[in-house]
């Protein structure tokens, strides 16, 4: 059973960036993928993005496509979403999540985080 845990939510201004991480409480293999979901308040849980093992090939929901980047250092279990000009419209729980490369490419997940707070507010 993977434990995901992340960290870096926050309030912040229109405008601001903000960076979140996430670490998994043991090693994966190479079949393994990390990513991000959100939810806002009264919405659906949404993709954000997601990364392989090796952090070459990462997917992005059409929502935060040139606005998020989702990194991970090649074969460490730490991801990161670096997240720019947000906006009121970003504000949700930001979840980890990680799983199967074929099924976190597909924007589904075997592993969730707790989730983090972003609040982008003036």
């Amino acid at each position: 059973q993977v434990q995901l845990a992340e960290s870096g939510g926050g309030l912040v201004q229109p405008g601001d960036s903000l960076t979140l991480s996430c670490a998994a409480s043991e090693g994966t293999s190479t079949n393994i993928g990390m990513g991000w979901f959100r939810q806002a308040p009264g919405k659906e849980r949404e993709f954000i993005a997601a990364t392989n093992w090796s952090g070459g090939t990462t997917y992005y929901g059409d929502s935060v496509k040139g606005q998020f980047t989702i990194a991970r250092e090649a074969g460490k279990n730490v991801v990161y979403l670096y997240m720019n000009n947000l906006q009121p419209e970003d504000t949700a729980v930001y979840y980890c999540a990680a799983g199967l490369w074929t099924k976190m490419a597909r924007r589904s997940a075997d592993y969730w985080g707790k989730g983090t707070l972003v609040t982008v507010s003036s």
